[in-house]
């Protein structure tokens, strides 16, 4: 039988296949009780049950939700999308090889993600934690193009190494991304198609999970700076081998060709996934500066200016990936908190207290 009609068979037996209509994971949200200490957050709902869900981010016209996740019969990441009352959850990407950060176009029906399929349709292996903690980069990795009206990928990078991390500008005219292909972790900006790649940033260390401001005008990511010797001699060894450690890394904007560059903390821990305030005066970012080299992320809000920090959450595990709806009067974001059991990380919706 041809690849093609058995991949389709093996949708439709996953009850994947078609657009419309209810599917297997499909749960709906569940009221949750949330913190006092949490002032900014209201009317908390949770949208996933079990798995390892993240990276939930809004359409553009705040009807939808666009995730990857862990849970079976899938042995790594896909992607999904779901309303953003947690309905209607359906897989998107090929089920084959491992995904990571999808985001939609404007148009709310094309929509990016970084896939390995292409280089190999098995997970690829988990990354060796005989070094610490360290974050894999898969050189199999490159951007893709679907829509859900067709789901078929196409290839918007086919560089050799790792290509990931895309967003799309609410201005509907470039993406920005993360890639290697320089020999170090940069950030590129290129059109919808894949055409005009432009370089952002040219400094040593990891610049990724970059996101565009409300206008488009300006860029906020994360970054790591090692000092030389040492440190920059530890960065380069562990990129040889396709990892990079995520122990320090702070917020920067820019400009969108990325002059004017600005750092917003300098705390000494792992600042990261931070997302633009539709106001575009502030940024919401996750860190564990509370308890360095801990694994207890707490999200937090910061003037663009750098002053201003503000505490938002005070679970004491994982919150991260947090993303402002459009209209500003929600947020989502991903936690460890009320887990069925230890490990699971699922998507939460509140209401924003601006």
């Amino acid at each position: 039988m041809p690849k093609i009609a058995v991949w389709s068979l093996f949708l439709v037996l996953l009850g994947c296949a078609l657009p419309q209509g209810q599917k297997p994971w499909t749960e709906g949200a569940k009221p949750r009780p949330g913190d006092p200490r949490e002032s900014r957050l209201a009317n908390l709902r949770q949208l996933t049950f079990g798995g390892e869900n993240a990276e939930a981010y809004f359409s553009f016209d705040g009807k939808k939700l666009i995730f990857q996740s862990t849970r079976p019969p899938f042995a790594c990441d896909q992607i999904f999308v779901m309303n953003a009352n947690g309905r209607h959850q359906r897989l998107v990407s090929t089920g084959r090889g491992r995904t990571t950060c999808a985001y939609f176009f404007p148009d709310n029906r094309r929509f990016i993600y970084s896939s390995t399929h292409q280089g190999n349709p098995d997970c690829p292996p988990k990354p060796d934690l005989s070094q610490g903690y360290v974050w894999p980069l898969y050189p199999d990795y490159d951007i893709y193009l679907a829509s859900l009206d067709d789901l078929t990928p196409r290839p918007l990078t086919q560089a050799p190494g790792y290509d990931a991390e895309a967003t799309v500008s609410p201005k509907g005219d470039r993406i920005v991304f993360t890639s290697v292909r320089d020999g170090d972790l940069e950030l590129y900006t290129m059109k919808l198609d894949g055409s005009d790649l432009r370089r952002i940033t040219h400094e040593v260390g990891y610049d990724g999970g970059a996101f565009f401001s409300p206008d488009g005008s300006m860029l906020v990511w994360r970054a790591s700076r090692p000092l030389p010797g040492p440190e920059t001699e530890e960065y380069q060894r562990l990129l040889a081998q396709g990892l990079v450690r995520p122990f320090k890394l702070d917020i920067y904007v820019a400009a969108a060709d990325g002059s004017n560059v600005r750092r917003l903390t300098d705390n000494g821990a792992a600042n990261f996934a931070p997302f633009w305030h539709p106001s575009g005066n502030k940024i919401i970012f996750v860190s564990n500066l509370h308890q360095p080299r801990s694994r207890n992320f707490d999200l937090y809000l910061i003037n663009v200016d750098g002053t201003g920090l503000e505490r938002v959450t005070y679970f004491e595990d994982f919150d991260g990936f947090p993303m402002f709806s459009p209209d500003g009067k929600r947020l989502v974001f991903c936690s460890n908190r009320y887990n069925s059991k230890p490990g699971e990380t699922n998507v939460f919706i509140a209401d924003w207290r601006d």
